[in-house]
């Protein structure tokens, strides 16, 4: 018998959502973790009594009342609604686009006003039958000023890239919403976690042996020789030693920055900077996710960036050559019965938080 019967390799939410599951199973479980914190992605810091997102914003939501209720159960979280704002040259737009938005466009105060300038603007490109790109694809959507207004400049500044090379697929659809609503999401229920995100972890991973600043590849056979069996959610080309290529990841670099005497730098958590001269695609301010009141302000600028070995991936860039390859990787997944592969990175694909807990909380472990 092997002194564990799983090693969990990364403490980010999907580790440790399995983690918690397979500890109250009874198994004995080993979490490793190559940085200094738990929490992955999800990690927050307290700067001057403010909660701060490092790697950018997290809202939790979703529709599924058994998801929500079970975050609840390891912290209470508040009614943070995501509203954010998008700012060009100057002017500021609610999103996502709604009413507001249209009103700031163009003085529109009736829905049936706003469809008929999108839709005016939408015959120009009607020509446009297959869009060959995300510039003809968001022109066909949504006319010329939406997309150059809150589109164009974004998207080439997320993707590195100008929008007529950026694929198509990326944007297949643009939702509008002909009411004055700014929440971003549909779902049932949202919010973000009183105390921040990392209490959380500490919640999942209670009475787990947890081994941080440790790299599973600098010690590979060691760590394997321990358990029964491997979840691996790392990057599952690098897990295999990157034997059929390279996959595609974007980035981010983030710049934060302690305003001390300033109560309020923006007035909303999230600012998008819509216009492709300015370099970073957004600016958080983290006290508003808990409506805080402190006398200073933590402010972050996000930058994106290309993906290079030794960055940290945060999205999958699922067009044809890698999705290709992922496939690929994935058959050589299929034969390793002892590694669960799961997560973003370990499965190419895009999840937002509920999803994951959603898909770990309905495993068989």
């Amino acid at each position: 018998m092997k002194q564990y019967d799983y090693l969990i390799v990364g403490a980010g939410l999907y580790g440790s959502m399995f983690a918690y599951r397979a500890h109250k199973a009874g198994k004995r479980c080993l979490v490793i973790d190559r940085n200094p914190h738990i929490a992955g992605g999800c990690y927050t810091e307290e700067i001057n009594g403010i909660n701060v997102h490092k790697y950018g914003p997290h809202i939790f939501h979703t529709s599924n009342r058994q998801v929500w209720d079970f975050m609840n159960s390891l912290v209470p979280f508040n009614d943070f609604i995501n509203s954010p704002i998008a700012c060009y040259r100057g002017k500021r737009y609610n999103l996502p686009f709604n009413m507001n938005t249209f009103h700031q466009l163009w003085g529109v105060n009736t829905p049936d006003e706003a469809k008929a300038i999108i839709e005016s603007q939408r015959a120009e490109f009607a020509h446009i039958t297959e869009p060959r790109n995300l510039e003809e694809q968001a022109l066909k959507l949504a006319g010329r000023d939406i997309y150059e207004t809150l589109v164009k400049g974004y998207s080439e500044k997320q993707w590195g890239m100008k929008a007529t090379e950026i694929p198509a697929f990326v944007i297949r659809r643009l939702p509008f919403r002909f009411e004055f609503n700014n929440n971003y999401f549909n779902d049932t229920y949202q919010g973000i976690p009183i105390g921040g995100y990392t209490p959380i972890f500490r919640k999942l991973l209670e009475g787990i042996e947890v081994r941080l600043d440790t790299d599973y590849f600098e010690n590979r056979e060691y760590f394997d020789s321990l358990a029964e069996k491997t979840l691996f959610t790392g990057q599952i080309d690098a897990y295999f030693g990157y034997r059929l290529g390279e996959l595609d990841f974007r980035s981010l670099r983030f710049e934060h920055k302690l305003m001390e005497g300033v109560s309020d730098f923006q007035g909303n958590a999230v600012v998008n900077y819509t216009e492709a001269e300015i370099p970073y695609t957004r600016c958080i301010e983290h006290k508003h996710f808990e409506f805080g009141k402190q006398p200073d302000t933590v402010i972050t600028y996000e930058y994106s960036r290309k993906w290079e070995k030794g960055a940290s991936p945060y999205y999958p860039i699922n067009n044809e050559r890698n999705n290709s390859l992922y496939a690929r990787y994935a058959e050589l997944a299929a034969g390793q019965p002892n590694v669960i592969f799961g997560g973003r990175l370990a499965e190419y694909k895009y999840y937002d938080m509920h999803q994951i807990v959603e898909k770990v909380l309905s495993m068989n472990i």
